[in-house]
């Protein structure tokens, strides 16, 4: 059903929860009872100035009447529908997708705090995955985990000398007791630094973590916005980020600079302006300012936060759009989530993503429609693109960086789309064609 179809539901909604009778509020607004039934049943298109009266009378903004609801809100509820078929749902229980517009008009509050709660299990979701993949890779944990092992074994071996030979000389004996004191020390040292490791807030590990991970995470507390570099007069790009270490806050300072460098060939006001007329394809982007389509993608990454898909800002959200780097050994450089598609924090990601097959082919723009696995699928746009240097001169050997742009698809599905995940680890499809691990999920086919 078309969003306009649906304003008489809007209408009736609204009229319910002021209190209002029908009769009450046709007359308000210079019409008949029935005609206004009419309406509200979506039988009877509502004219602009009728539409501005029953506004008025119902004490609201006309456009919540006529607008339906955002791309963010039926992309929740979307996913609510498609995670419950995904988990095993019978058919003929099944949410019925071609009326979401028509529960969202009927019922606003119950739509919002659905996918606001679908959003938290998402969230929950991802998470988990995370902390899976940071259990896998941590160094700090693996060392950790490696020092109370080694101490239990000594424990162990120590103990069971002393149980099963009963005739030990005293000099031994006392070696042995010695060595039980010291190893239980050692044990509980390493099992009280362990917990202080996983209970300390991420604010204060940053020394604790490599430098690119602290680096990530300054960034991303800052919503991967940097307001001081947006304009003429940036700061010294070294002193953007005392806080963090001196390795990451190196990471920081050159990060910086490129920004600034980004934010002058492509302000964000111009940016935000072609928005508005031409939408976020990076493609027509690039060409209407002629930009190379790298920079392109940071600036895009780099909109203010409420400002994701070229739509109205959405004060308080993160932006929408993820972005995500690697050189030419495939090892990601950077990394910007996109609401839904997860990206790892170790190691390579999924080997089906464009970002790895515009390595292959350099200066030659991809564009491929992405599906994520498992519970709750997103669609996206992916566009990637591999641009090789030469700082070396001539003749010396190419430094490649490619880039993958991640847009969400929230309109209807029209095309197939390639199914991807985060990385082999942490991903369920078994038949992936390119798993190269096995996966600590479940199996889901």
């Amino acid at each position: 059903m078309p969003r306009q179809a649906l304003a008489g539901s809007r209408i009736r909604e609204r009229r319910t929860a002021a209190g209002l009778r029908q009769v009450d509020l046709a007359r308000r607004v210079g019409i008949s009872a029935s005609y206004l039934n009419l309406i509200e049943h979506n039988r009877r298109n509502v004219g602009a100035a009728l539409l501005r009266k029953i506004a008025e009378a119902l004490k609201v903004d006309p456009a919540a009447l006529t607008e339906g609801a955002g791309a963010t809100l039926l992309a929740g509820l979307r996913e609510a529908a498609t995670s419950t078929v995904a988990a095993g749902t019978p058919a003929h229980d099944a949410p019925e997708l071609d009326r979401i517009e028509e529960f969202v008009g009927r019922f606003p509050g119950w739509a919002g705090l659905l996918a606001r709660l679908q959003g938290r299990v998402g969230h929950l979701e991802r998470s988990v995955e995370m902390l899976g993949d940071r259990l896998a890779h941590d160094p700090t944990l693996s060392a950790a985990l490696h020092d109370i092992l080694s101490a239990v074994t000594a424990l162990r071996s120590t103990a069971a000398i002393l149980a099963e030979d009963g005739e030990i000389e005293p000099e031994w004996r006392a070696r042995f007791h010695a060595n039980l004191e010291d190893e239980s020390v050692r044990l509980a040292e390493g099992a009280g630094a362990l917990v202080s490791y996983l209970d300390t807030p991420r604010r204060r590990e940053l020394g604790a973590v490599p430098p690119q991970e602290a680096f990530e995470g300054w960034l991303e507390a800052r919503g991967y916005h940097l307001v001081d570099c947006e304009g003429a007069a940036c700061p010294d790009p070294e002193a953007l980020a005392p806080e963090l270490p001196a390795a990451a806050r190196r990471l920081a300072a050159t990060y910086a600079r490129r920004y600034s460098e980004d934010a002058a060939a492509l302000p964000m006001p111009e940016l935000l302006a072609a928005l508005a007329e031409v939408g976020p394809d990076p493609g027509i982007l690039a060409q209407r300012f002629g930009l190379p389509l790298p920079l392109v993608f940071r600036r895009l990454a780099a909109l203010p936060p409420g400002r994701g898909d070229g739509a109205e800002p959405d004060p308080g959200t993160p932006g929408r759009i993820g972005l995500v780097a690697c050189d030419g050994s495939g090892a990601l450089i950077f990394r910007k989530p996109a609401e839904g598609f997860v990206l790892p924090r170790f190691g390579s990601g999924c080997p089906l993503w464009p970002l790895y097959q515009a390595l292959a082919r350099p200066v030659t723009p991809i564009r491929v429609p992405l599906e994520t696995v498992g519970r709750g699928q997103r669609r996206f746009h992916g566009y990637a693109y591999c641009q090789p240097s030469y700082p070396g001169g001539f003749g010396s050997p190419p430094v490649v960086e490619a880039w993958m742009l991640i847009l969400p698809d929230d309109g209807p599905p029209t095309t197939p789309a390639q199914a991807v995940g985060s990385s082999c680890r942490i991903c369920a499809r078994s038949a992936c064609p390119a798993r190269r691990e096995p996966s600590i999920l479940g199996d889901e086919g």
